[in-house]
């Protein structure tokens, strides 16, 4: 990890961003090149968004010549209100990846770290994410605990993509109601 610093992610590092995203889904759920490709332009276009909005924080490994191998964010999103929890706006750990040369090294780790002490700092007392299998034990020996939240996937025909698209004009669930 020495050869290494985990640094903020830029809007410049946006390729890294959806390359990383990419393999990362392609390890977890291997999908044609049309589904990646719709996926990767709407993630590129959603990330320039939420990090112009400050929504969206990278944390990257960086090599001593510049070699990005390992990356992850914390997304602010939207909660709903819970007993002792008002809501509001929360961190969500989301995409990451380590190139497979590099892992065992301690960079997910320090990613993750950075993104805890980054919410930390903050102010905020929780973080949330959904754990691939490979993910669960790193993040439980980093004191994470293991949620039962679970999805159903309501169109097997398609990825998916083109549906969320449009469920959006709809209403804010997807059904045309409004809440």
């Amino acid at each position: 990890m020495s050869s290494f610093i985990v640094r903020k992610a830029t809007l410049d590092d946006l390729d890294v961003l959806v390359k990383q995203r990419h393999l990362m889904f392609e390890e977890m759920e291997p999908r044609t090149e049309e589904e990646h490709a719709i996926g990767d332009r709407t993630y590129r276009i959603w990330v320039r968004k939420m990090m112009k909005d400050d929504h969206l924080v990278f944390f990257l490994a960086e090599g001593k010549k510049g070699r990005i191998v390992a990356g992850g964010g914390v997304w602010l999103r939207e909660r709903q209100p819970r007993l002792r929890d008002k809501g509001g706006l929360g961190p969500y750990l989301l995409s990451m990846y380590t190139d497979p040369g590099f892992r065992g090294k301690g960079l997910a780790t320090s990613i993750v770290k950075s993104a805890e002490d980054w919410s930390r700092e903050n102010g905020y007392y929780t973080i949330t994410l959904h754990a691939s299998k490979m993910g669960r034990k790193l993040y439980s020996e980093l004191g994470w605990k293991r949620g039962w939240e679970m999805y159903k996937e309501l169109d097997s025909q398609s990825s998916g993509v083109e549906k969320r698209g449009r469920a959006s004009a709809k209403g804010r669930d997807g059904s045309g109601r409004h809440f």
